[in-house]
């Protein structure tokens, strides 16, 4: 890809952390390195979302140095990662704003590489690159089946528009998020704290598809996700799924076409189904028939109850609150 060097692009990096100095560190580092033309105005955010560890020591550290040439910090006191996701871009002006987490190590040429497809595809909604998996200590082999649980992003080596984007090194285009009105409301909940809730960034991709803009795959923005041993345990594993079962009933919710009632009987009815696939292939594992090991039995069926979840909120929300959430990823700019 060539960069248009006659177009300036501005890019912030918005990095939301909950304490995770040590990481931040790390990643700060990765940035310090980056190859930037200079064309591309860049500058990085860091949102202390309520840290009580040594964070502010770091980034002053990255002022002081100046080895980051546009590096701030600001405080964002409502917990969650929505919260600070959305004091980030309220507090940046770039055209383009690339979501960096706070475990991401980016390559050195990241942004140089978003620059170049942000010139080539202005009116793209958002886009995403490569998102390797970084293993603190090798996980167990049944681990590695369940790579969209990390945020694992891997389309091949060839740009293409796929289904849906991770988190991980999201990058979205101002235009389009303030165009779905994401800025004003937001029906998904993401990271709150240490809670293993998640779906904030898969509402925004729908909403910027939904809003009629093209969402893209760049393998040439490529970073590792470091995943710390923790996160391998089964334990998390399950829990992390059970959160992904809700984040994907309520995402189906967001762009649904029909009525309540029919979205309630066809989750109801693919739900169910799946609950008697887990069951049936449980007894294989026990009869040592499967496929599956018997550690991935809980995993999948975290998933699955996280669906029979997300159906019951629906179910018990108000009729208000039931109204704004089914379907709100088609009703965009309403207010304007």
């Amino acid at each position: 890809m060539v960069l248009n060097k006659d177009k300036l692009i501005s890019i912030d990096l918005v990095i939301c952390t909950y304490n995770n100095a040590g990481l931040l560190d790390r990643v700060l580092n990765k940035i310090a390195n980056q190859q930037v033309p200079d064309n591309v105005k860049w500058q990085v955010l860091v949102v202390n979302n309520n840290c009580t560890d040594e964070t502010p020591a770091v980034v002053e550290k990255y002022i002081q140095s100046q080895s980051i040439p546009q590096i701030s910090m600001l405080l964002e006191p409502k917990q969650g990662l929505n919260h600070a996701r959305l004091c980030g871009i309220q507090n940046t002006t770039g055209d383009w704003i690339a979501l960096v987490d706070d475990d991401c190590m980016l390559d050195p040429d990241w942004v140089a590489e978003a620059a170049k497809f942000a010139s080539l595809y202005p009116d793209c909604g958002a886009f995403g690159g490569k998102v390797i998996l970084d293993w603190e200590t090798s996980p167990p082999g049944y681990v590695l089946k369940y790579g969209y649980s990390f945020a694992q992003q891997e389309h091949g080596m060839n740009i293409m528009q796929p289904n849906c984007l991770v988190g991980a090194g999201l990058i979205i285009s101002r235009k389009a998020i303030l165009h779905t009105n994401w800025i004003k409301e937001q029906f998904l909940s993401d990271r709150v704290g240490k809670k293993l809730v998640s779906g904030g960034d898969v509402e925004m991709v729908l909403r910027i598809r939904s809003a009629g803009y093209d969402i893209w795959y760049n393998p040439a923005c490529k970073l590792l996700h470091y995943i710390p041993t923790r996160r391998t345990e089964h334990k998390y594993l399950v829990n992390i799924n059970y959160g992904l079962g809700i984040s994907q009933l309520m995402g189906d919710s967001l762009t649904w076409n029909n009525s309540y009632q029919r979205l309630i009987i066809e989750s109801i009815y693919s739900t169910f189904t799946a609950t008697v696939d887990i069951c049936k292939e449980a007894l294989k594992v026990r009869l040592k028939r499967s496929y599956m090991e018997a550690a991935e039995i809980p995993i999948v069926l975290g998933f699955v109850l996280g669906k029979w979840t997300g159906i019951f909120r629906i179910i018990c929300m108000n009729k208000q609150e039931r109204q704004k959430l089914i379907g709100s990823a088609k009703l965009v700019n309403s207010n304007t």
